[in-house]
């Protein structure tokens, strides 16, 4: 079986949409960018059950699939709902908070981003179509 595309790929791919990311957010820095990305994966994490966050992650490329599951330690406990907006921007800063420069738009922004990226759209909304209540609102690019 030949490498898949995906991993053939994936530098090129993620150096592609960090860069996006970081435009679309007004970040300074591809390092900033990061931290922006990680912040947002992981309050969206947060807020999945173990299965849950296994099936979102299989829709995401390479990198991103790593980022999103990289320092997770999953548990047996019933994750809390998604939270109002205000809430969750509030959770995403909290992240890193020394490092994290994430604008009040970061979950847009990267939504955005990721919607322009590599992701087969489709794919996506079906796997947040059957992801708790908010996993849909949460992925909007406005």
């Amino acid at each position: 079986m030949p490498m898949p595309q995906t991993y053939f790929h994936a530098s090129l791919d993620f150096d592609a949409f960090i860069q996006d990311v970081r435009d679309t957010c007004m970040l300074p820095t591809h390092h900033q960018a990061y931290h922006t990305l990680r912040a947002v994966l992981h309050t969206f994490r947060d807020h999945l059950t173990t299965e849950q966050a296994l099936v979102f992650a299989d829709v995401l490329p390479a990198v991103t699939r790593a980022i999103f599951v990289e320092d997770w330690h999953p548990s047996d406990l019933k994750p809390p709902p998604f939270p109002d907006r205000a809430t969750l921007i509030r959770e995403v800063k909290s992240v890193r908070r020394d490092h994290n420069m994430a604008p009040d738009s970061a979950i847009e922004d990267v939504a955005a981003a990721l919607r322009r990226s590599s992701i087969d759209e489709r794919e996506l909304d079906r796997v947040l179509e059957n992801l708790p209540e908010g996993a849909v609102e949460f992925w909007k690019s406005y």
